[in-house]
């Protein structure tokens, strides 16, 4: 691992591209390990609680061996398992408290959004008219400003706890909440850097999620539920989204490594740099 992601300093911070471009490589380099974890975590994720936890453990696995890669101490896969599995329940506590207070964030984002949304309309509307053509562009920008308001929002929230799992994935004696409260800490004087590389690597995924996810789903709606139709589009949209789910989960999880490993470059002189050869 001579190649040092083209960043002149261990301790100098990695651009938004450079940060997914390094994840684009490692995971194409380890294509067929992270996606053979991939399967075997979403396959766990059908059962409920036990599954959902093997799930978050599985993929806090592959940003574990993503991390191995990216400081030299590369693992083999049942090493790496034996450490990560010793923490399951910690891991399904992380994905539990991360998730929530995203859920928590976002309605109260929601209600402010809509509440500011409701006073500017009303202004717009006095100060302007209410011709058609008016409330129409009114409407638009209102709109447009709520869904910034809230993705800007979402986004620099989630890129707080972007890494909450990969400290209990990789450092010793940490419990889940330390994780997160890791996470937080770490990413404290890079939240816009990190939130950059959040809501790009979302544009990089954007078309699989689209293709495999979205797009059946968006088809059912004009279908008449109940029909034979209806139930085969509908079953080949759960397979698509399981399939899209495999492909999208390692490169998510190979994110986090390079993000941990970047903030832990900057903040505590562990140096970052990829593999030559494969990367």
């Amino acid at each position: 691992m001579s190649e040092n992601l083209n960043s002149p300093s261990p301790l100098q911070p990695l651009s938004i591209g450079n940060v997914v471009s390094a994840s684009v490589r490692l995971y194409r380099s380890r294509l067929k390990t992270y996606l053979r974890l991939a399967v075997i975590a979403h396959l766990w994720a059908i059962v409920p609680v036990y599954g959902w936890a093997k799930y978050a453990a599985m993929s806090g696995l592959i940003s574990r061996l993503a991390f191995g890669e990216l400081i030299y101490q590369p693992e083999t896969v049942a090493a790496a398992q034996e450490q990560v599995e010793r923490r399951l329940w910690s891991f399904l506590r992380v994905s539990f408290q991360v998730g929530l207070s995203i859920l928590v964030i976002y309605f109260a984002l929601a209600i402010v959004a809509g509440i500011a949304a409701g006073i500017l309309g009303v202004l717009l509307g006095a100060i302007f008219g209410n011709s058609t053509a008016i409330v129409a562009i009114i409407t638009i920008l209102i709109f447009l400003l709520v869904f910034g308001f809230i993705i800007l929002g979402i986004t620099w929230f989630y890129a707080r706890w972007s890494v909450a799992e990969v400290p209990l994935a990789v450092e010793e004696n940490i419990n889940g909440a330390e994780s997160v409260a890791r996470s937080w800490e770490l990413t404290k004087s890079s939240a816009i850097r990190v939130q950059g590389v959040v809501l790009v690597a979302g544009v990089v995924t954007a078309p699989i999620l689209i293709l495999f996810n979205y797009g059946p789903a968006l088809i059912l709606n004009v279908i008449e539920q109940g029909t034979t139709l209806y139930w085969i589009i509908y079953s080949i949209s759960l397979i698509l989204s399981f399939v899209g789910g495999i492909f999208v989960m390692p490169f998510w999880q190979t994110i986090k490594a390079v993000l941990y490993c970047d903030l832990r470059s900057r903040r505590e002189g562990l140096g970052l740099q990829l593999r030559d050869g494969d990367l």
